[in-house]
């Protein structure tokens, strides 16, 4: 493909991709300082909301800035993998967000302005989670058919995003340490959550043909052991949490009315059980995912596809 045909349709892309940088911009500024006028004490949630919403501040910025200064032109491939995951990331972050603070703190919240404000940052967070997703779209409706390789645009690619994503809310919640300190087999669970977490960002950055090639083992085989060691960790992780959180004999709270914090709201977040439950769910949601990316890693093996996946 010449440079005089791509050229201008590389230049109408980034304009394209600028345009939707703008509302990105002033939903996730309007959702942080809506929230952060608010006056109210913050929590181990709603801290971490703040800093998703200033890390999505701050990475829109970045690229933008490097937009300007035709950084993509000079390095297409770079720009082309960094631009889409972040732009993925983001997305994940502020659906999360967008999740997580209404029913955290704003059902807590009286009938009045500061209520008004908390679901205004809301709504802001949910609008720029849209554009996030169409600026996702937008790629890979414009480079699908382009050669140049991007590990996102694949099946795993996008399971591997959401792993690494969950793994960090789950992070989040285990912010609090009472819910684990001291106890060695939650200890075990926090470990199987940073183990995972690193194998997945691993296996995310040797994606490239220079690391394949060095690999003893083909690739779909690597892939498939590391997925196999995340299920068996996840595993042991998801028993480990539901006996010794929720089940008496282990010294658990099996009911919601067992944690007193739960009953006395003096302060707006999640109380305990609702953590150790939040982290339950995500353990067994994160589980599902490693399941369905061994599940494609099994039918490239099967299938004897020794090279990149193929995109679906």
């Amino acid at each position: 493909m010449s440079t005089g045909r791509t050229s201008p349709e590389k230049c109408g892309l980034y304009i394209v991709f600028s345009c939707l940088r703008v509302p990105q911009l002033v939903c996730i500024i309007s959702a942080f300082f809506l929230v952060l006028d608010m006056g109210i004490r913050w929590g181990d949630i709603s801290s971490w909301i703040m800093f998703s919403w200033c890390f999505c501040i701050i990475g829109t910025l970045i690229i933008v800035i490097l937009e300007l200064y035709r950084f993509p032109t000079d390095f297409p491939f770079c720009w082309y993998n960094f631009s889409i995951t972040y732009a993925c990331y983001a997305a994940l972050i502020c659906l999360s967000a967008s999740i997580f603070y209404p029913i955290t703190y704003i059902k807590f919240l009286p009938y009045d302005a500061t209520r008004n404000r908390a679901i205004a940052a809301t709504v802001f967070s949910c609008i720029a989670c849209v554009v996030y997703v169409m600026e996702v779209a937008c790629v890979w409706e414009c480079y699908k058919l382009k050669e140049i390789p991007c590990f996102v645009h694949t099946m795993p690619g996008l399971l591997k995003v959401l792993e690494t994503f969950v793994a960090c809310v789950i992070f989040a919640f285990l912010s609090n340490t009472s819910l684990y300190i001291d106890q060695p087999a939650l200890e075990w669970c926090v470990a199987v959550y940073s183990i995972c977490f690193i194998l997945a960002a691993v296996a995310m950055l040797m994606d490239r043909e220079e690391w394949e090639n060095r690999l003893p083992i083909s690739f779909p085989v690597f892939h498939l052991g590391l997925n196999l060691l995340s299920i068996l960790l996840h595993f042991t992780a998801l028993v480990l949490w539901l006996l010794y959180q929720f089940d008496e004999k282990y010294g658990g709270q099996p009911q919601q009315s067992s944690d007193v914090n739960c009953i006395d709201r003096t302060t707006h977040g999640m109380c305990a059980w609702e953590q150790r439950l939040a982290v339950a769910v995500l353990t067994a949601a994160n589980l599902l995912t490693y399941m369905a990316d061994l599940g494609y890693w099994a039918h490239q093996v099967s299938v004897g596809t020794g090279g990149q996946p193929t995109d679906s």
